[in-house]
C-alpha cells in the first residue's frame, strides 16, 4: 500500500496566517479555561444531551484525551508548515507548495474542520442560516471551508 501524498498549494501569506490560526488553536487546546469556553465546548460534544450527569460523567474522561489528540493534529500541521521558508514581505503572493504525507493528511482534515467549528462558535453559528456573506468576518470560515474541501477532493484523488 503506498502513502497518500497530497500537495497543497497556498500563498505564503496564507500559510502564514494558516500557521497563525493553528498555533492560536492548538494554545486553545492545550490550555484549561477557568470557566467553560464555548468553543471547547463544541469541540467536545455532549454524549448524552438528555442526561446532564451522564453528559458530564462521559466528558470528565473523555475530554483530555480528545483535546490532546486535537493539540497532537495541529502540531503535525505546524510541522507540514513549518518547513516553509520564511520570504520577505513582497513575496507574501507568490505560491508555496506544503506536502502532506500519509497520517497527516488527516490531522489537517481534523485541524482545518475543528478550527472552523471554533470560528463558527465565535461568529455564532449554528446553522447555515447563521452565515451572513455580507459580514466580512466570515471571509475566514469561508476561506477555511474552501480549503478544507479542497484537501477533501485532493484526498480522494490521491
Amino acid at each position: 500500500m503506498t502513502e497518500k501524498l497530497v500537495i497543497l498549494t497556498l500563498t505564503r501569506i496564507e500559510a502564514a496566517h494558516l500557521r497563525d490560526l493553528v498555533t492560536q488553536f492548538a494554545s486553545l487546546v492545550a490550555e484549561t479555561p477557568a470557566e467553560a469556553d464555548p468553543a471547547v465546548e463544541r469541540l467536545t460534544p455532549d454524549a448524552y444531551p438528555d442526561d446532564r450527569e451522564a453528559g458530564a460523567d462521559f466528558r470528565s474522561v473523555t475530554r483530555g484525551d480528545l483535546l490532546g489528540r486535537r493539540a497532537a493534529d495541529a502540531a503535525a500541521v505546524l510541522a507540514d508548515l513549518a518547513r516553509i521558508d520564511d520570504a520577505p514581505l513582497e513575496d507574501a503572493l507568490s505560491p508555496v507548495d506544503v506536502s502532506i504525507e500519509g497520517p497527516a493528511l488527516d490531522a489537517w482534515l481534523r485541524t482545518l474542520a475543528a478550527v472552523r467549528l471554533v470560528l463558527a462558535s465565535r461568529l455564532g453559528i449554528q446553522t447555515a442560516e447563521d452565515h451572513d456573506e455580507d459580514d466580512p468576518r466570515f471571509a475566514l470560515y469561508d476561506w477555511l471551508g474552501y480549503r478544507l474541501d479542497g484537501l477533501l477532493q485532493a484526498a480522494e484523488d490521491a
